[in-house]
């Protein structure tokens, strides 16, 4: 039997199937290719939020994707290398990540009734559903930021 969540948010249908995790949230926009390492799976763009910190097998949500085509292959690689986000949530996707996230086999959601990004914070455990459009929080993580992840 799944828990009540605590609260929910709505948006239109995603992709793939629904998942439950830990978030791992950004405030910084988000290109597979350049802000992470991908052979560690960690970010490596100094400036970015979670520098050295990996999204692997995490719910990561962020404001925007940035930049190119690379991103959807980008993605790819990461999932081959089991490297991957869980899932992506953000606040508007672009046609490249959407396609990123389909190519991987990634759940994806955007365009939520509320802001993801504002509204959850890492260590967070959330359920997405992108076929029911809709991301649940289910319980509130330590205040404390998590552990870092370091990538193999």
């Amino acid at each position: 039997m799944s828990r009540p969540p605590i609260t929910a948010w709505h948006g239109p249908a995603g992709c793939g199937p629904a998942v439950e995790g830990i978030a791992i949230v950004s405030h910084h926009g988000f290109n597979a290719r350049y802000d992470l390492d991908r052979e560690r799976g960690t970010f490596s763009r100094p400036g970015h939020d979670l520098f050295g910190e990996s999204p692997a097998g995490r719910i990561y949500v962020f404001t925007t994707p940035k930049g190119g085509i690379a991103t959807s292959w980008a993605l790819l690689d990461l999932r081959e290398r089991g490297l991957a986000p869980l899932a992506l949530v953000c606040r508007r996707a672009n046609p490249v990540v959407w396609q990123g996230a389909v190519l991987a086999g990634m759940p994806m959601i955007d365009r939520l009734n509320e802001d993801p990004v504002t509204q959850l914070r890492s260590g967070d455990r959330v359920r997405l559903d992108p076929q029911a459009g809709t991301l649940e929080l289910l319980e509130r993580g330590s205040m404390n930021p998590l552990p870092r992840m370091k990538g193999p």
